[in-house]
């Protein structure tokens, strides 16, 4: 099996910090964020990959949201339905329920 070099310091400091971003990890990345600066990773570059982490977790919370939402609205909408029937009351000509 050949030998592969290993990732760089910066690249596996600059993963580590945007997925506990990205995951909402407690930490948040601290440790990663204050090695970057002491090997010298320039901000604008740990900006970045903070924006791009940020925007990934933000992304997928709106996603994971919009989701539950629809479902709880089909939901909500099942047991309206199940409740008409349930009373076997249907609508008036003109729409009005008698139940």
């Amino acid at each position: 099996m050949q030998e592969q070099p290993q990732l760089h310091s910066s690249i596996v400091a600059m993963v580590s910090l945007a997925s506990g971003i990205a995951s909402n990890h407690p930490a948040m990345g601290q440790c990663q964020l204050q090695r970057l600066r002491d090997i010298g990773v320039p901000e604008h570059q740990i900006d970045a990959v903070i924006e791009i982490a940020r925007h990934i977790r933000d992304e997928a919370v709106e996603k994971l949201d919009t989701a539950f939402d629809e479902q709880s609205a089909q939901a909500k909408t099942a047991v309206i339905a199940e409740s008409e029937e349930s009373c076997g009351c249907t609508p008036t000509a003109s729409g009005q329920s008698c139940c």
